[in-house]
């Protein structure tokens, strides 16, 4: 299988790192191949947003299994904007990249793909948007998967901790689900090997309040929790702000029924004890001076 990846980012590069073997060529986008030396060893394309060259397109058309990864942004999907003739010709097996964003506020509540999308956000709403018109492009032969909260090596609550960043927002009966970078890989890969469309949930097991895993995570490093902040008087960017309009417990039920996918890391503990056990938050055997 050729692959081609649209938006070489965390999930994806992690992806190339786990399962590139499976495949005989790999390619993908960046915005500026010069700069990204972490890539090396990966044929990169130069991609923003603009008609790609022809080399691009060639590349594309040949591929068996394109995986997107760039979001849409207000004027709709840039590389269907961009590449849609070239996607749409021929068949080939596509993997996007969504949110499970797209299915609003339930107050806590629990919902999965049968859901109906729901959100009162602009961003979310694009992305129902993009599912649509990547399934119609992809002539039905598209795999959509709805990330939840992505978090793993040098991406998670260990890290903010180390860096000061961390807060611990209280919002009551907010939850949100998370999902390790691996299990992102492993149901990419399952996606890629499923012989039909469809829409899955790509969540953890355990939908819990943001609070939780901060305190989980300072338990693990044996530090004090950052002090509780109300979210009514927080002070909070507007975007990170939104991201508590919602709350709602998703389900991966199907991932598991229909793609065969069983999660390393069913909640954020697993990940977490997995990911301090790497040294992610200690630099060293002994060295404790990292968890201060």
């Amino acid at each position: 299988m050729r692959l081609f990846i649209l938006g070489l980012g965390y999930s994806t590069r992690h992806f190339v790192r786990r399962f590139g073997g499976s495949f005989s060529h790999i390619a993908g986008t960046v915005r500026d191949p010069a700069k990204r030396d972490d890539l090396a060893g990966l044929e990169l394309h130069g991609f923003s947003g603009s008609r790609p060259d022809d080399a691009t397109a060639a590349r594309i058309r040949g591929a068996d299994v394109v995986l997107v990864s760039i979001p849409p942004d207000s004027t709709g999907d840039p590389a269907l904007a961009a590449l849609g003739d070239v996607l749409a010709a021929g068949r080939r097996k596509i993997v996007y990249l969504s949110t499970i964003g797209v299915y609003g506020d339930h107050a806590g509540g629990w919902v999965d793909e049968s859901t109906p999308p729901q959100s009162a956000l602009d961003r979310a709403r694009m992305r129902v948007a993009a599912e649509q018109a990547w399934t119609a492009t992809a002539q039905g032969d598209v795999a959509i998967l709805r990330l939840a909260g992505i978090y793993g090596p040098g991406r998670n609550a260990l890290a903010t901790l180390r860096s000061g960043t961390a807060r611990r927002i209280i919002k009551p009966g907010q939850v949100f689900n998370r999902i390790h970078v691996d299990d992102i890989a492993s149901a990419i890969m399952a996606a890629v090997n499923h012989n039909t469309a469809g829409i899955w949930n790509v969540c953890d097991d355990e939908p819990a309040p943001p609070q939780d895993v901060i305190a989980y995570a300072a338990q693990l490093m044996g530090v004090a929790p950052p002090a509780e902040e109300a979210f009514a008087t927080a002070e909070m960017s507007a975007m990170a702000r939104s991201f508590y309009a919602s709350s709602a417990r998703v389900s991966n039920a199907r991932l598991k029924r229909e793609l065969g996918v069983t999660l390393a890391y069913p909640t954020y503990r697993h990940g977490l004890d997995a990911l301090w056990r790497d040294d992610e938050a200690r630099k060293g055997p002994g060295d404790q001076s990292a968890a201060l």
